[in-house]
């Protein structure tokens, strides 16, 4: 028999069309199931932390009373419809999986340690399922927030990565030098651990496409946080689509980053600053074409696809003059 459900009703999606669906009902009410994960955690640690055990009665109402609490706090998550953002679901679905797991890894340590006193074990377990509750204050209330979360996560891994190749650069001749002793320095020999002349050449457009990565995120999250709209189904997914195509970018500049160290693999370097344009490239045609990019944006938009072409010529003709 064809099953007629919906992707949605499939992965556990509440249907829409019983109702409205209203985001801050959906929070209060997911703030109180989990609220009261964290109540009945703490009440089966306490029961548990000191001699006599709890009778077998009060022990399986603890069980029922946790399996109620874990049941609610699932089913609350499920309320969450993926039109009100995928990048916003997520974050909830893996805070709401925290909580879970650490309720499951307190049960497994209460049921596996002898009672005589409160083990350090279920102390640090029970902190677990605080924390992970403690997260659920300062998860973003919309797809809006939660994609400038995720870009601005991408931000800081993308500015690490340039501030180590500078600071490579800026440090010492020979970039390994802090790692490797006298011995093993010899063994490599100069060609291995420094930079010639042509690399430092090659890594100036290299270091300009990393810096453009960089102004790409900063602008979007900029226009996200400008012009982003969660008011319609539509430019909430072009929200998604944003933060999932601009996943791509920090471990492409983390490739590049990795075949600019002596010694030097310039096929590597070639392919690699290929590869970060092409995703930056695929990056900038989506912003163009989504809400979040007003007309005065593409004035931007523009000058950094000028400047990836600008870069990687500059990278292709210097590895080809190498050659």
């Amino acid at each position: 028999m064809k099953d007629r459900r919906t992707n949605a009703q499939r992965d556990g999606e509440s249907n829409e069309s019983n109702g409205v669906f209203n985001l801050s009902n959906f929070w209060d009410t997911l703030m109180q199931a989990v609220k009261a994960a964290s109540q009945e955690a703490t009440k089966l640690s306490l029961a548990f932390s000191k001699p006599p055990l709890p009778t077998q009665e009060d022990g399986e109402k603890f069980a029922e009373s946790i399996q109620k609490s874990v049941l609610a706090l699932s089913t609350v998550y499920y309320w969450l419809p993926k039109s009100h953002g995928i990048t916003l679901r997520r974050l909830v679905r893996d805070a709401t999986a925290e909580v879970l797991d650490g309720i499951v890894q307190l049960v497994d340590v209460i049921v596996s340690s002898p009672l005589q006193s409160l083990s350090q074990e279920q102390l640090q377990s029970t902190g677990g399922v605080w924390s992970a509750c403690d997260q659920f204050a300062h998860l973003p209330r919309d797809n809006r927030a939660a994609v400038l979360g995720v870009l601005a996560s991408y931000i800081g891994v993308v500015k690490d990565a340039i501030e180590e190749m500078e600071q490579a650069q800026a440090e010492s001749q020979d970039p390994f030098s802090d790692v490797l002793d006298d011995e093993d320095q010899d063994s490599r020999g100069n060609q291995d651990t420094y930079w010639s002349e042509e690399d430092r050449q090659l890594m100036a457009p290299c270091q300009g496409l990393m810096k453009a990565s960089a102004a790409c995120l900063r602008k979007l999250l900029s226009a996200v946080k400008a012009n982003g709209n969660v008011s319609m189904p539509e430019t909430v997914a072009q929200l998604d689509d944003l933060a999932d195509i601009s996943k791509e970018i920090s471990p492409s500049v983390d490739d590049l980053v990795l075949s600019l160290y002596p010694p030097m693999d310039y096929s590597g370097v070639d392919q690699n600053a290929c590869k970060l344009t092409l995703v930056l490239k695929k990056v900038l045609d989506i912003i163009r074409v989504s809400h979040v990019c007003l007309e005065a944006d593409l004035n931007w938009v523009q000058f950094l696809n000028g400047a990836l072409d600008h870069n990687l010529q500059k990278i292709k003709a210097l590895i080809q003059g190498s050659s």
